[in-house]
């Protein structure tokens, strides 16, 4: 682990303080959880449209395409 400071007011610091006993955890596990948490909900995972999403009702999708037709127009 690396250690690094974190400057917080008052009100934060305590905060942190209550957050921690509640928890029954330390303060550095207590900001630990809290970035892993916050990253799993911000950081968006890089999925593309290709494999998220479903193709309309009557379009067919690109994994029912032949090989002939995925290449047409690439010169092969």
């Amino acid at each position: 682990m690396r250690k690094t400071s974190l400057y917080l007011d008052d009100a934060d610091s305590e905060r942190l303080r209550r957050v921690a006993a509640w928890a029954g955890r330390s303060q550095s596990d207590v900001i630990r959880l809290a970035l892993a948490e916050y990253e799993a909900a911000h950081v968006s995972k890089r999925e593309f449209a290709l494999f998220s999403s479903a193709p309309s009702p009557g379009e067919r999708s690109v994994a029912d395409l032949s090989y002939e037709e995925l290449m047409e127009g690439f010169g092969t």
